[in-house]
């Protein structure tokens, strides 16, 4: 998760806290990846150092397009004040600097939770 080792970091304590129940990524790069996950698959949720933090389960995933993402969701992320409009303007940035963004750009937006902490 993240763009660098201190994200990766921040998003993996939060995860582990119970604060970060829910992530999104594009739909574009999902179907990409030759192992992505399913419903009720179990991740496990490492440090910026490749360490172990803890074990998650995916409980939820749907299609939504970037514009259509909610308050909800973006509280359920965890990550800054908790609001839409940060969300939007994180995301914003990370998808323009994975190569890619578009209002309308389609994401795979997951909840999940924790079953293990390491």
């Amino acid at each position: 998760m993240g763009d660098s080792p201190e994200l990766a970091s921040a998003l993996a304590d939060l995860i582990k806290k119970g604060i970060k129940t829910a992530s999104c990524g594009s739909y574009a790069s999902y179907q990409q990846e030759e192992s992505a996950p399913g419903m009720g698959s179990y991740n496990i949720i490492l440090d910026g150092h490749s360490v172990p933090i803890c074990v998650i389960r995916l409980v939820s995933m749907r299609l939504v397009r970037f514009c259509d993402v909610t308050e909800e969701f973006a509280r359920k992320e965890g990550e800054g004040d908790l609001s839409l409009e940060y969300w939007q303007r994180e995301h914003q940035r990370f998808f323009t600097r994975e190569g890619h963004f578009s209002e309308d750009m389609e994401l795979i937006a997951e909840e999940f939770e924790v079953v293990e902490r390491l």
